[in-house]
């Protein structure tokens, strides 16, 4: 009798959702799955800032993932991986396990981008993991509700998620002193203008053409030497690698990313495919962004069973550009598509449907059968 195959998805993200799905309604004939996540659950990053807004529970923004892997016939295992060994195909996790793979896919994400900001470690709650962000915010929010006085809160970073964070922070608190601190001059993109009048309307205060460089316990430093009263800073500077990655002794680029090819294949191992933030495919390199990730995942799955059942596999081109939809705290979004930019209530309702369809699609993988 042959051995089964054994197939380990590193990570609870995006495309792995998608994978276990699909796997659950479409079977793998001898082969063993196991997701080893630290994670019991996917935080779907497009609605947090409806959480943190107070539009959603908290539970409405997440996917379990016992559920999806009992659903797929998959074995968990709730831990990190701390090394991988690609030559033995074997992963070392936290927990002391060593789980064999003969097939390895990786989404575990990105880790935060503060390093460069002297006290950000002890000072900063970085918006990566996410876990870890919502339970510094859900205390934050405990903490203000026995406040008398108005908090002063820094977001730094202006990109999309630290303008969404800043504003639903301050929908959530109209009272709350929210700061955005934006290296450059400018915010970004070409819906800029929008977002500017959605800061000013708000009434955030933009900290912009200076980078962060030090983060106290009371205030925040710009390069500039600008000093911002802040109580509670939040970090938002974009996605970095996990710095483990480049000690694996799989492809990576000089950011540290694992580097795969159009088949979301590792370049130097072809047993190991990768996905999400944690990945970057080397012919067409795209921004870290939960869009591309979710759309990695039906590629990732295809060309995992390719990999498993000795068949072609097949490429995967990334879109060139992508809806971007950024709600502004108050049921309210500006969205762009290349050039294009709109906004509205009824874009926020647009985003809404969009968002809750996703998360319906995973709700209901297969059969309730117990976990292995």
């Amino acid at each position: 009798m042959n051995r089964l195959k054994r197939l380990v998805l590193l990570g609870g993200g995006h495309a792995h959702v998608h994978v276990l799905n699909a796997l659950s309604k479409n079977r793998l004939p001898n082969v063993s799955i196991t997701l080893i996540s630290p994670f019991d659950r996917q935080v779907y990053s497009g609605m947090l800032p409806g959480w943190i807004a107070g539009h959603y529970d908290i539970e409405q923004c997440v996917l379990p993932l016992k559920p999806l892997a009992r659903a797929a016939d998959a074995h968990y295992l709730q831990t990190a991986a701390t090394k991988i060994d690609a030559t033995r195909k074997q992963i070392l996790c936290a927990n002391g396990d060593l789980v064999e793979f003969d097939v390895l896919s990786i989404d575990i994400g990105s880790a935060p981008q503060y390093a460069a900001i002297v006290g950000a470690a002890d000072h900063a709650i970085a918006i990566r993991p996410i876990e870890t962000f919502i339970e510094h915010m859900t205390t934050l929010v405990e903490v203000r509700q026995r406040r008398a006085t108005p908090m002063h809160i820094t977001v730094i970073g202006a990109g999309a998620g630290g303008v969404e964070v800043a504003l639903a922070l301050k929908h959530r608190r109209a009272e709350l002193q929210v700061s955005l601190v934006s290296g450059a001059n400018t915010l970004p993109g070409n819906i800029a203008p929008r977002i500017a009048n959605a800061l000013n309307r708000a009434g955030v205060a933009v900290f912009a053409g200076s980078p962060a460089i030090e983060i106290g316990p009371n205030n925040v430093t710009l390069a500039d030497d600008r000093v911002i009263e802040s109580e509670q800073t939040i970090v938002a500077l974009g996605a970095s690698a996990p710095s483990w990655l480049a000690m694996t002794g799989l492809a990576c680029d000089p950011s540290g990313y694992l580097v795969t090819n159009n088949f979301l294949q590792s370049i130097s191992h072809e047993f190991v495919f990768a996905a999400g933030d944690c990945a970057s495919i080397e012919a067409y390199p795209r921004p870290k962004s939960g869009v591309y990730a979710v759309r990695a995942g039906p590629p990732l799955e295809q060309n995992l069973r390719a990999a498993l059942t000795s068949r072609p596999l097949t490429r995967y081109v990334p879109q060139t550009r992508s809806l971007y939809l950024i709600s502004t705290g108050n049921k309210y979004a500006i969205g762009s598509w290349g050039r294009v930019s709109w906004e509205g209530e009824w874009v926020w309702r647009w985003k809404d449907r969009i968002d809750r369809t996703f998360m319906a699609k995973y709700r209901k993988p297969g059969a309730n059968r117990p976990i292995l």
